[in-house]
């Protein structure tokens, strides 16, 4: 796909952040839903999730080859790194977050909220302080799918904390199916993509919120403002540069909303894309997961951390 033909520039803002003969590569197709990808620096590898088939994959980017990571998986959706480069992954069926070691040992983190069982964590980002942020949605549980159908013992779905000695707080209690989440790159704002449009309709707005994060960085404080609503299908997993902006998953592709909320640009992808990951040695290569495949593009930009 041509660079005229894969992107949309919707503001001039837009140039400075695409190469103009860079192009989208289609890397691998071979997933039901690909999900969750994030990169691995010290082995120059991608994982990410293929949810109903029960598998991680890894992409490497030495090769272009791309194989089974790990099955079964828990259903495992959104993955990220701690400080010490060990994976940190969101669990449908394990119903839990988890944390791969340096021994490639699985180690669960936490998997009750006040003695309740989680629903299904989703998305998860660890802040610079060690903490994990991650979103608990009830999508693992809602059929056999994704997971295993259950009840909510919680009854509704929550942004959580995981501090460094293992507390666990709910910091966001307002949400319908809290979704993807990221930290602006001074981590003083907390984004947020609210999915339950698939439960209550309109209702529920296809929203980016953007809640302004506590001086102590343990909690959100004040009201949330809505960053963006989606134009094409819902927004899911997304990432943020080092200049803020935001890149985000969407019904027609990736979409590039400026710090200020604008919507600047598209990387337009022939399948509903579901998650995207900076990587590459540069951190400036986006790799796209959209529903059975893998995608990437080099892009005039980096990851902000």
């Amino acid at each position: 796909m041509a660079l005229d033909e894969a992107i949309e520039v919707l503001d001039s803002r837009f140039y400075r952040l695409v190469i103009h003969n860079a192009h989208v590569e289609h890397l691998w197709s071979g997933a039901r839903w690909a999900e969750g990808p994030v990169y691995v620096p010290s082995a120059q590898h991608l994982v990410f999730s293929d949810i109903p088939n029960d598998r991680t994959m890894r992409y490497d980017e030495r090769t272009g080859n791309v194989d089974v990571f790990e099955t079964p998986a828990f259903n495992a959706n959104g993955h990220s790194l701690d400080n010490e480069g060990r994976i940190i992954t969101a669990e449908h069926r394990g119903r839990a977050v988890s944390r791969i070691g340096h021994d490639g040992l699985r180690e669960v983190l936490v998997d009750c909220y006040e003695e309740k069982k989680l629903n299904s964590p989703n998305d998860v980002v660890v802040k610079s302080d060690g903490s994990i942020w991650f979103t608990d949605p009830t999508y693992g549980i809602d059929s056999d799918y994704e997971g295993d159908s259950a009840e909510s013992e919680i009854g509704a779905s929550y942004v959580y904390r995981r501090s460094t000695d293992g507390n666990l707080e709910a910091v966001i209690r307002d949400m319908v199916r809290p979704n993807g989440l990221a930290f602006s790159p001074d981590e003083g704002t907390l984004y947020v993509a609210d999915t339950g449009i698939s439960h209550v309709g309109m209702e529920c707005p296809p929203d980016i919120r953007a809640y302004p994060v506590s001086t102590d960085g343990t909690s959100v404080d004040g009201a949330y403002t809505t960053f963006a609503t989606c134009t094409s299908g819902v927004f899911d997993g997304f990432r943020v540069d080092l200049d803020g902006n935001i890149w985000t998953s969407a019904g027609d592709g990736v979409h590039c909303y400026s710090p200020d909320g604008v919507l600047i640009g598209k990387i337009r992808i022939p399948e509903v894309v579901a998650n995207v990951e900076f990587g590459g040695l540069k951190r400036n290569r986006l790799y796209i997961c959209a529903t059975t495949s893998l995608y990437s593009m080099y892009l005039n930009t980096r990851a902000a951390r």
